[in-house]
This record gives C-alpha cells, structure tokens and sequence, in this order.
C-alpha cells in the first residue's frame, strides 16, 4: 500500500458561492501528490480554456475577472466548476462547485395595517427571495426598532412582534432588505392601538403557529408560535414523538418563540406549540416540521493497494448523510462502468474487480452526494506484474462428455515455461456473474480435466492461468461450451393380467433427471427378438391394455420415457397368462341366473320362518301374561271375600253411611247367623264341582 502523500489527491477543493454581478470570483484548488500534476478546470462538464474572462492561477485556483450573470453572447459565469488533477499514475476530479449570481427579487409580501387594543399583540411580516437570503430589519417611523425593548422581538423571515401592546406603540412600520446585491424598502404600515387593557374573558388562541422548516445541520431554527387571550394564556412546546427537547442550544423568544441554535439531524421531528389557560386544561395547539439535513460525509476512505495480475481488488467508500447520500464510482475521471468482471455491491460501497489486468489501473474515486451536499474520495490500484512470468496457456477446448461432464484441455504456454508450478482452471456459468465463479487446480504435468457435477443443458465458459511462484500469467482466451440435455429417468411399471389374452400395463414416471413428453410401449414373445411396437403414449397417459395375446406363452414388456434429448432407460417386466388359463378350467364358470334364483327363495325361507317363529313366541307370551293375570284377580278377590263378609245390597247402602264403630257393632250383633250367611254366599259364587269333574 502507498502513503496518502505520495497520492494524486485534494488538499483544498472549489466550494459553493454566490458571485456578485461585475465583481471577481476565485474559485480554490490545491492538489498533493508525485509530480508533475497538471490541473485544469472545467464548467458543467467543459474545459475552461485560459481567457481574458477566467483563466488559472499558478497555485491551481480559476480566477473569474468579472462574473456576469448573462453575458452579451447568451452565456454566463453561473454554473458547477470542479477541478481535474492528473500525473502519471491517474486523474481526479473535485467536487462540483455550484456558483450563482447575487439576486434580489421586489417584496412579495408587505406589512398590513394593524389595529389592535391596549395589551394586545401586533405582527408585522414582510417576505422576499434573494441570493444570499437577505437580512431583514425593522424601522419605526423611518428609525430601526429598538431591539432592546423585550416587548420588540424580531424573527428571521421578517416577521416583528409586538407585546403588550402601548399607547407608544403606534406608528409607521417597514422593513429594510439587505444582501450582497442590493437594498430594498418594503411599503409602510400603520399599527394604532385603541382604548385601555380589556378585563373581559377570552379563551386562548394561537395567532400563528410554527412553520415546516428544513435546514442543513449547523444553521439556527426559529419556530414562531404567538398566542392570545385573557388572561394571556402560557405558551409551551413538546415534540410530538414525546423526546425531550432538551435545553443546550435552546432559547425562548419574545413569548412563545422557539429557537434551536446549531441545528443537529436528532432536532428532525414534529414540534407542538401550546397555548393553556393559567390554571386549568383549556388549551389550544399547532404544529409543525422540523427537517435537518446533513451533507454527505465518509465513514470510511477507499484505500489505495497493489495486486498481481489476474487476482482480485476491493474497494471499500461508506458514506453517511441525511438523506442517505448515493454514492457513484470514478475511474481517471470518467463514470465507471461496470462489467463482467468490474462488480459494485452493498448500494455502490463496495467495488470489486476481478481478475485485473493492466488495463484496470488507474485512479478510483467514490463520489457521495446528497440534496445537502458531496464530497469524494480517491484511491489508487497499482497492476503488479513480474518479468518472466509465462505466457497464456494455448489452444483451450471444452468438448461434452455427458449431461453433467465437461472435458477442457489445453497446451502449454508458449514461453517462460520452466518455473511454471501448476494451472488454474476457471469455470463459470456463462448466464452468471463473474464473482460466481469457482476454480479448480491442476497439475503442471496435466493438460486436461474432466469437470463433473455440471448442470444438463448449461453453457459453461472456461478459461486457465500458469502459476509460478512469482504470480499467474495472463488469462487464456476464454472458450464457451454447454453440456447435454438430460433425458427421462425410468418409469416404475407394474403388469396386470385382466384375462387369458390381456394385460393392463400402469406406470409412474419418475420426478428425476429430465422433464418426460411422453413414453414408449414394447412388447414381444420371450422366444421372439422383434419386438411389437413401439406404442408411443403421450406423457398424461399412465396406463395401457394390451390385447390379443397368446395365454401358451410368456410375454416381455418394456416402457421407457422420451424427450428432446432423447429415449431414457427402459423398465421390462415379464408376464405369463397360463395361470390364468389354468384357474378358469379348475373353476368353471357358475351358472349365476339359477344360484341367484336358488338364493333369493333359500332367503325367503329363511326370513318367513324367522317372522311365523317370532309370531308365536309373542302370542304364546302374552296368552301366559293374560292367565297369571286372571288367576291373580280372581285370588285376590276370594281373599277379601273371605276376610270381610258380604253385606247384603239393600243393607250395603245404609251401612255405607254409618261410621266405622257402628258398622262394627252391626257385624257384632249380627252373631251365628251372619256366619252361616257368608258361606252360603260362598257356595253361590263358587258352586261345587260336579263329581265326574272331581274325578277328572
């Protein structure tokens, strides 16, 4: 690697500036690095060639004698200056200097008359463009307000605020506009304030509120925000994301002005000013954005380095920024291009070249820019190349072997061949970038290698270098070959016999190797060499009935699958009929019609049988059920009779209304008689017997 004193580089480059109508400009550049460096200039991508106008200093610097804006030939001095450094090893480029004119464009806003009570606020605002952004005062009856009454408070943009307004206040206001271009008044404005102090209520409100701002780290933001009401309400701000705003660099003006001095990326985000009664939640808001940006700037430099032939450089530029700057490479000056063997990465952070040649050195600059600003960075590749290192290896060929067999070989170089220790094969898909490539070593002895593991139907590029302990030689020239289409895998078959002349063939093609587009039928006699087909089946198909055959013989099947690239591998399967033929002597075929008729009527035997058979389990069921029940009854009334006697039914009635000890008296009384009665009752009900009966 080199110092950074002895590289071509930039101790001081052209910055922004606003040049003044008929003034000179100069315009800085001063360059370290092994002389002799030339430098020259260039506008919006020109040379400036040395002129009365401009032309260029002895320490590098452009001198223009008298910038205009418009010339009388149409042009102008206004434009991007950058300067270009060169020596022998390279050139670089400075960042672009955008130079513009000092302009100031008429008021597009004036102050307005204003009439506002005793202890009111007043706000005057006036607005006008320039370059540079012109400062704006403001005069009181033809004198500059003064600035130290902290009821005055004056805000960039030209707005001027006025507190707790008095009698004293009233008056003719303007403002003065003032740049390196020129002066300007704006029109006048009368403030009156009338009457004294109102003691009525007023809820807060918010007059004006903040502005959206963007600014460049460094600069001063003022967000306005005035407020009124009564009793005059108390002003705060908060971020709206909740951060604290913190207190270094902060300042309150006037009554509710936010100013944030020194600006850094964190002060981005959205500001909330709010105006709260004293005492209570009433409360009115506004808001607004605050953006700040910050020029691009390098985390890390590109390093300058030095490599052999034919090995790999890298170059590393990161850059921060807000926004996030782009970043664009340079080679002596001119946009890079990228290539099959020049790569950028990581968003343009990373270069990376490949096999470098002679060619490849130069002067590498990375260029970040944003909407805030660029800056660059230069580094310098040195191409190492030793004396005596041999020529390219010769005559390289690749030829197919197979679908994923490659054999390259090659002579050997023509010169400087006796310290040569081995080659390097290259290889690549030819549809891929450079940095896919992968390398196989090879003997000193060997001229040729098989490369296996290829893809089917893949171009491959290849090329090799002799290495010697000293560095590799150059690169052979590169050859281009692909390997072949691979054809089908072998289907998985199976054989069915359906009946003595026919066999049903089903398959499953198989997912390996190459895509099918249909497959092949073969079949034949075991004892034939010629076979019957083939029957060519489309690739949807998965089965096939072959017919007509000889059930005496053994039959030979065969499948495979085809695509462009040709038949695969055939499955065979063999297959004999004779069994079949065999089974249906041993079993004749059954006469169907009689066995079914012979079946249905064994059937409704059966099922009538089962119905008569259940019939008269139920009857003979409840004929018991029925007859135990009777004979229960009939017992059941003998006991009563016998336990409790009969009461005649013209006295029944009677003493059914006596009560109980009554009725039990009647039977006391009743004596012998009662007795007798009772079993005559029971000789009625149940009359004797007949003696053929008793004798039965």
């Amino acid at each position: 690697d080199f110092g950074r004193s002895t590289e071509l580089a930039f101790v001081v480059e052209p910055s922004d500036d606003i040049a003044v109508q008929e003034q000179p400009l100069i315009l800085y550049c001063q360059v370290e690095g092994i002389q002799p460096i030339t430098i020259t200039w260039r506008k919006n991508g020109v040379m400036i060639v040395d002129s009365e106008n401009a032309f260029m200093l002895a320490n590098g610097s452009l001198y223009v004698s008298r910038f205009q804006r418009v010339r009388g030939d149409g042009s102008s001095d206004e434009g991007e200056y950058d300067c270009v450094a060169q020596n022998h090893y390279g050139l670089v480029v400075s960042r672009k200097a955008k130079i513009q004119a000092a302009t100031m464009s008429d008021f597009h806003i004036h102050p307005q008359n204003a009439v506002v009570e005793e202890g009111g606020v007043a706000r005057f605002q006036c607005q006008i463009h320039g370059l540079p952004e012109p400062v704006i005062l403001w005069q009181k009856n033809r004198v500059p307000v003064n600035t130290d009454n902290e009821r005055y408070t004056l805000l960039p943009k030209g707005v001027l605020q006025i507190t707790g307004l008095r009698a004293e206040d009233s008056g003719i206001f303007h403002c003065v506009a003032t740049n390196i271009a020129n002066v300007k008044f704006s029109r006048e404005a009368r403030l009156t304030v009338s009457g004294s102090h109102s003691t009525a209520y007023k809820d807060p409100m918010i007059l004006v509120g903040p502005e959206n701002l963007t600014l460049t780290v460094h600069q001063t933001a003022v967000l306005e925000c005035i407020a009124t009401g009564n009793p005059r309400p108390i002003v705060s701000w908060s971020r709206l994301d909740g951060r604290p705003i913190g207190v270094e660099g902060i300042q309150v003006l006037g009554t509710g002005n936010l100013m944030i001095s020194d600006v850094t990326v964190q002060h981005s985000g959205i500001y909330v000013c709010a105006a709260n009664k004293p005492g209570t939640r009433v409360r009115r808001t506004a808001q607004g954005r605050l953006v700040v940006q910050a020029p691009a700037e390098f985390v890390q430099h590109p390093q300058s380095i030095s490599r052999p032939v034919g090995t790999t450089a890298i170059f590393t530029c990161v850059a921060q920024g807000e926004p996030p700057p782009q970043i664009t490479w340079l080679k002596n000056g001119q946009i890079l291009e990228t290539s099959d063997h020049i790569k950028l990465k990581n968003n343009n952070s990373t270069l990376t070249i490949y096999g470098i040649n002679q060619a490849d050195e130069a002067i590498y600059q990375c260029i970040a820019e944003n909407s805030a600003g660029s800056t660059q960075a230069s580094a310098r590749l040195t191409v190492l190349w030793a004396d005596g290192l041999p020529g390219p290896p010769q005559s390289v060929r690749a030829e197919t072997v197979s679908a994923t067999t490659i054999q390259v070989s090659w002579k050997e170089p023509l010169q400087n061949t006796k310290e040569i220790i081995g080659y390097v094969l290259h290889i690549r898909k030819a549809a891929d970038p450079v940095e896919m490539e992968y390398q196989e070593a090879v003997s000193k002895s060997t001229f040729q290698q098989l490369v296996t593991d290829l893809e089917p139907s893949t171009s491959y590029s290849f090329y090799i270098k002799a290495y010697t302990s000293r560095g590799a030689s150059k690169a052979s020239e590169v050859t281009v070959v692909s390997t072949l289409g691979e054809v089908p895998a072998m289907p998985s078959l199976f054989i069915k016999v359906v009946n003595s002349t026919t066999v049903q063939a089903t398959w499953e093609p198989s997912i390996k190797l190459g895509q099918h587009e249909g497959f092949k039928l073969f079949y034949r006699k075991v004892h034939l060499s010629q076979y019957t087909g083939p029957v060519v089946l489309p690739s949807d198909v998965t089965a096939y009935n072959i017919t007509h055959l000889d059930a005496s013989v053994v039959y030979e099947v065969k499948l495979l699958a085809y695509n462009q690239h040709g038949d695969g591998n055939a499955t065979v399967r063999f297959v004999s009929l004779r069994e079949t033929v065999e089974r249906t002597v041993l079993n004749p075929p059954c006469d169907c019609m009689k066995d079914k008729q012979t079946n249905k009527t064994s059937a409704t035997g059966i099922i009538i049988g089962i119905h008569i058979g259940v019939t008269c389990i139920i009857f003979c069921v409840l004929f018991l059920m029925f007859g135990y029940r009777g004979r229960l009854l009939m017992c059941k009334n003998v006991q009563e009779q016998l336990a409790t006697p009969q009461v005649p039914r013209s006295q029944r009635s009677a003493a059914g209304f006596a009560p109980n000890g009554a009725a039990r008296r009647e039977r006391d009384e009743r004596g012998p008689d009662a007795k007798r009665l009772d079993l005559n009752e029971l000789e009625r009900l149940f009359p004797a017997r007949p003696a053929r009966e008793q004798q039965d």
